[in-house]
Parts: structure tokens; sequence; C-alpha cells
């Protein structure tokens, strides 16, 4: 055992004595604040489609929302309502007991009935793209001519039972020429392609006894082969490296220069497009789309059936002012593929076919459809 000397057993009591500290008094404890949480949003609505889904939105979320002029979309909307879309029915019974009032009030009238919903892809790709298409109008005769060669074809009676049906290199040559019924006679053959890239046009006819007329040729069918249009044609037969199409001025000088090549060119793209003629009774409205009704310059766009209904309501902004506004999807096109895919009507003529040159940017959608009363 350890004995400690009585001095420093002394100083060891006096150390210990200092250490204890007589006992503090403490105030209670404050009970802590419960941690704030943010109440969260109830998940938004999606609706599911074959080649799209649309989640529902606020108007607020759509760009440039109340900047378009929207009593223009009415007279498109009441012709949308002859055949109308599923779940329009009520609505259009609305539409055709109002009378179009000013933009404010078109616009007040939509957000009371509709629900916006924005559209993407399954993968939630948002973008797509935005094009633009037209009426043509040609001069045409009923007989071949001198400078009327180039035949634009009534659809064959047997087109349905033969699926694909010929090329368009077979079509043009015997003895299947032969067989095929004109509707009328045109002058070139890069017009022709425009006509079936764009589905109908306008001709004025100039019949056997003089008379010329205006008359409408309208799609009846195509032959089932894979469409390549003019510009990458002319990129398929190594005649353009300069980007995957050439521009349709570039195609016709291409062709001045080479006549001799024009079949090569023509037959790159094995898709052919038929026609019927229709009577052109309305000079002002244009050709009936898919939907079966007749489309309206700046306010009808082809969209893909598999993403988009006929007949349905939409925001499309193509990310200026000119194509941020409402629209109808009235029509398709064997090129408008895709869940944000749309393109945009301009009209009939050569200011038509100028604007609609010009249109290819990326393209946002909303549908506005019937909110559930």
């Amino acid at each position: 055992m350890t004995h400690f000397p009585k001095k420093a057993a002394a100083i060891l009591g006096l150390v210990l004595a200092g250490c204890a500290a007589p006992p503090v008094s403490l105030p209670p404890p404050v009970p802590a604040k419960p941690a704030q949480v943010e109440p969260q949003k109830p998940a938004a609505a999606v609706m599911q489609r074959e080649r799209s889904r649309w989640v529902a939105t606020e108007w607020s979320e759509l760009p440039g929302w109340g900047s378009d002029k929207a009593a223009e979309l009415w007279p498109a909307l009441v012709r949308g309502c002859e055949k109308p879309a599923a779940s329009w029915a009520a609505l259009c019974a609305q539409a055709a007991l109002t009378e179009p009032g000013d933009d404010l009030a078109t616009a007040m009238w939509l957000m009371e009935r509709l629900q916006p919903w924005r559209i993407e892809s399954h993968e939630g790709e948002q973008q797509g793209l935005l094009t633009g298409y037209f009426e043509p109008e040609l001069e045409a005769r009923r007989q071949r001519s001198d400078n009327f060669q180039v035949a634009v074809l009534a659809a064959p009676p047997d087109l349905q039972q033969r699926r694909p049906y010929f090329t368009r290199q077979q079509i043009d040559s015997e003895p299947l020429r032969s067989r095929m019924q004109p509707l009328v006679f045109i002058e070139d053959a890069i017009d022709l392609q425009v006509l079936q890239l764009q589905g109908s046009g306008r001709v004025r006819v100039t019949e056997t006894n003089g008379e010329r007329r205006w008359v409408r040729v309208g799609f009846a069918g195509h032959n089932d082969h894979p469409l390549t249009p003019l510009g990458r044609s002319l990129a398929v037969i190594g005649e353009w490296s300069d980007g995957p199409a050439a521009p349709r001025p570039a195609v016709r000088e291409w062709v001045k220069r080479n006549p001799q090549r024009l079949n090569e060119l023509m037959w790159a793209n094995a898709r052919y497009v038929f026609f019927r003629e229709e009577p052109l009774r309305d000079p002002q409205a244009g050709p009936r789309g898919a939907q079966g009704v007749p489309l309206t310059p700046g306010r009808s766009v082809a969209v893909d059936r598999l993403s988009i209904p006929y007949g349905t309501a939409l925001w499309m902004d193509g990310g200026d002012a000119g194509t941020r506004r409402l629209v109808m999807a009235q029509d398709t096109g064997g090129s408008i593929i895709g869940a944000v895919r749309a393109d945009y009507f301009t009209g009939w003529g050569a200011e038509a076919e100028a604007a609609a040159m010009k249109i290819k940017q990326p393209l946002k959608l909303w549908a506005l459809w019937p909110r559930e009363r």
C-alpha cells in the first residue's frame, strides 16, 4: 500500500476542494419547434396516348398565352365541330349556340371550358419540330400538249388490293403507264412531286373548248412506299453533299443543268400519290384535311393522330410571335410522326408557299381538352 506524505495529502485535498463547484441552477429546457414541412403539390394528372403523354398544367405555363388573336380560331373550331373528336360533343354543341366575341371574350370562353395539357414523348421529351405546308396553284390542260406533258393521275382501281403498290419508276413506265387514268396535265415534273408532297392543289384547267376554270385535286391515296422528298433525292443520287437535303431552288437549278437525268432524280422517290378531282366551290376554303373538314390558313395543323386526336385545339409555340398561337389539329401527313410534331397550313399560292418554306423550327405543344364536368 502506498502512503502519501502528510503535506502532499493536504495539497491534494485543497485541489479537490477547489474543483468541487457549488451546484448551478439551470433554466428549464425549451421545447424544440417542429420542423416546417412544405406542403407537397399533388401529382399532375397524366393522359397516355399511343405516341405521347399529356401532363395537366396551368394556363400561366403557356408561353405567350393572351398575345394571340384568339377570335381568329373560331372558324376553324366550328369547322372541326362538324366531325368532333371524342369528348368534344358537348363543347361543340355550346359553340354552335355561341356568338363569337372579341379576342378577350374568345380566350375567356376557351379557358372556362378547356384544360391545358403539355404534350411530351413517353420519355419526357417536350421539344419537337414545326414545319409548314401549303396548297400549290398550277396551270393545267385536259389533253397532253407540247408544254403540258406531266400527268396528274387518278387512283387506279386496284390500289387497295396490291399493298405496297408499284413504285414510281414502274408507274412511270410501260406497260403500266398506259393503264393509268390522267385527270389533267401540268408543265413540270418537279411541280408534280411538290403537289404530291403537299397532298392537294388548285389547278386552273383549260378545257378542250377553251374554257378556263379552277378545280381542286385532292389526295386519293398513295402506293405505300417510303417517301423521299426532292431535296433528299438529290443527295440520294450523289448530287448534293451540303447537308441532308437540298433547297428546292437548288433542285430546280440542277434539273436545268441536267435534264437528261430528270427521271433518275424523280425515281429516287418511290412514293407516288394519286388524286381525285373536286369542284372548288369556295375559293376561300382550304382543302379537306384528314379530319374531313376544310383547313383554315394559319389555324389548321397536321399532326400525328397517334399523339393528338383530330379536332383537338392546341396552343403551339414555335419560338416566335408568328408561331405562338391557337390552332386546330385537322390533318396529317406521311412525314408527320412523333409526339410533338406539327405541320402548319399557310394557305394557297405563291405567298403561302414562300411562308411555308421558311418554317422549320423547334416546337412545343399544349393540348386544350374539354374539362370533365
